[in-house]
C-alpha cells in the first residue's frame, strides 16, 4: 500500500482514507484496536455499536474485509467450543500498515484503556471476550 507510486495512487489512497474514516467503519476499526486481543467476535462488535443494526455492523465488516483492511480469522475445528464464538475479526498486515502510515493508529493505547473501563458489559460479552482466539502470529 505504498502511497508514492504515482498520481493515480494518490487518488486511491484518498479513496481508501475516505472509506476507512466513514463513521461506522472507523468505529469498527477502533473496536478492533481496543479489544484485548484485537480480535473481537461479530457479537462483540454488535454490542459495542448499539446505535446501528446488527445487519449494518455485518455489512461494514464485510466491506472492510473486501478492502483488505480487516480479515476474518477462524478457530480450527478442533479448538471450537460450544457456546463460544469461533470467527473473529482483526486487522490485516496491510490494514495495520495503512492505518499507521496515515496516523489513524495513534490512539491505540487510549482505545484499549477506554475499553477496559466499560463496566456494563453483558455477561455474554464478557464470556465471548474471554473465548479462545486463533493464534495469528
Amino acid at each position: 500500500m505504498s502511497t508514492d507510486a504515482g498520481p493515480n495512487e494518490g487518488g486511491k489512497t484518498r479513496e481508501l482514507l475516505h472509506f476507512v474514516t466513514q463513521e461506522t467503519r472507523f468505529a469498527l476499526l477502533a473496536n478492533i484496536l481496543q479489544h484485548p486481543d484485537q480480535l473481537p467476535s461479530m457479537y462483540e462488535l454488535e454490542r459495542l455499536n448499539p446505535s446501528v443494526s446488527e445487519a449494518t455492523v455485518y455489512k461494514h465488516v464485510q466491506k472492510l474485509i473486501d478492502a483488505g483492511i480487516v480479515d476474518e480469522v477462524a478457530l480450527p475445528d478442533d479448538e471450537r467450543q460450544q457456546g463460544y464464538p469461533w470467527k473473529f475479526y482483526g486487522l490485516t498486515d496491510e490494514g495495520r500498515a495503512f492505518l499507521e502510515d496515515h496516523n489513524l493508529f495513534a490512539a491505540e493505547e487510549t482505545l484499549q484503556r477506554i475499553y477496559e473501563t466499560i463496566s456494563d458489559k453483558p455477561e455474554k460479552m464478557i464470556r465471548y471476550e474471554n473465548a479462545p482466539r486463533p493464534d495469528t502470529d
